[in-house]
């Protein structure tokens, strides 16, 4: 391929190579440099996935956002580079940290962690998940905000009766966790059953919902 097609059909590359060639010498002047970067890349909608911090009763998430909506939200421990490199193999590397673009996430994450959210209205893109999981997730996704349900009854509606096994590890590792409700499922008898932000956080959102009384009972 000709530099002259690849400057046509690699727009990133291109934004990328400006601002290299101003040469900073000094780290500040780098600094500078890395965020007229990021800022031309979002305003000129050359990056595939935007990413962010959103802060949280938890700590700070990690939030990722596709054309098509929210396609990722990680809890504090988990790494940032894992995060990214899967979403680089998985969807696209044409990654950039764009926190502007995620105002509408943190919004509603707010009005839900302060109790005055109950639905929320973000699109989500849903590629990071296998067929099977979809299933499980969207039947998740329809537990309303105050209600529960168990791993046997998620894996039916996902047309998998004997599946519960599969279904919690569905659950386990949704990448839209809080968005798409898995804390709201708990074993069969009540009891709380596993969680990937853990059972403490799966606790507090459930007693933030009214779903689990503070003394944990339900």
């Amino acid at each position: 391929m000709s530099a002259r097609t690849q400057d046509q059909t690699d727009p990133l590359e291109r934004a990328l190579r400006r601002v290299r060639d101003e040469e900073p010498v000094h780290r500040e002047e780098a600094s500078r440099a890395a965020r007229r970067l990021t800022v031309r890349i979002a305003d000129e909608g050359l990056a595939d996935i935007g990413y962010g911090s959103v802060d949280s009763p938890f700590g700070t998430l990690l939030a990722a956002s596709t054309t098509k909506g929210l396609v990722r939200l990680a809890f504090p421990e988990e790494d940032l580079d894992t995060v990214l490199e899967r979403l680089a193999r998985t969807i696209s590397p044409r990654i950039v940290e764009a926190p502007a673009s995620l105002e509408h996430v943190r919004r509603e994450l707010d009005e839900y962690f302060a109790g005055r959210r109950r639905e929320f209205e973000l699109a989500q893109d849903w590629r990071l998940m296998s067929a099977f999981a979809r299933k499980v997730l969207g039947a998740t996704y329809e537990i309303p905000y105050g209600g529960v349900s168990s791993y046997a009854e998620v894996a039916a509606d996902a047309g998998s009766p004997r599946g519960s096994r599969a279904a919690g590890n569905a659950l386990g590792s949704n990448p839209i966790p809080i968005i798409v409700p898995c804390h709201r499922v708990l074993r069969t008898g009540g009891s709380i059953g596993g969680y990937g932000g853990g059972p403490e956080r799966k606790r507090w959102l459930l007693e933030l919902e009214g779903a689990l009384s503070p003394a944990g009972g339900t």
